[in-house]
């Protein structure tokens, strides 16, 4: 197993995600464009926020020491979103994923956070290549991606899911 990494851009810090973030988590995965485009987790309480940090990113950050990362302004110390890559049921290539609280969105914070990711996954964590879903109508994602330098590749139904998202990748430079 790799010990996990700590990042840092100019304006964040990158760190992964950990049981102390359980209270963050329950207000991030409750917020509305995250129900909305991501779907709703099921996460109800800080218990439930810890059993899904226990369950779902604690295990893929022991087995591959990547997952995903809490991001915090670098100025103030406040939480304002995660990004990981993620192995997702269904998808042959390892999946970046991001999300910020509402206040955080539109400020070219997914930008520096998902840029440093990727670099980081390609140059230290050996990946060769990256994929990214989102919906249809997550307009906001769709350019995050293609800003990033993914590209449009097919439509996807992930197990389980009846929505079609659309499917793209980015290979290591």
């Amino acid at each position: 197993m790799q010990k996990p990494v700590s990042l840092e851009t100019d304006r964040l810090f990158l760190k992964p995600m950990s049981i102390d973030e359980a209270d963050f988590i329950l207000e991030l995965y409750n917020s509305p464009n995250f129900i909305r485009f991501i779907g709703d987790r099921n996460i109800k309480s800080i218990q439930d926020a810890e059993q899904y940090i226990l369950s779902k990113f604690l295990p893929q950050f022991e087995r591959l020491g990547y997952g995903n990362f809490l991001i915090q302004l670098k100025s103030t110390g406040q939480k304002i979103g995660g990004v990981g890559i993620f192995e997702r049921e269904g998808l042959e290539v390892q999946d970046i994923g991001f999300s910020f609280l509402p206040e955080f969105e539109g400020k070219g914070y997914g930008f520096e956070a998902s840029k440093k990711l990727l670099e980081t996954s390609f140059s230290a964590f050996g990946l060769k290549k990256i994929s990214a879903i989102t919906s249809q109508e997550n307009r906001a994602s769709r350019k995050l991606i293609k800003k990033l330098g993914f590209t449009y590749r097919s439509t996807v139904q992930l197990l389980g899911d009846k929505e079609e998202l659309r499917y793209y990748e980015i290979e290591a430079p």
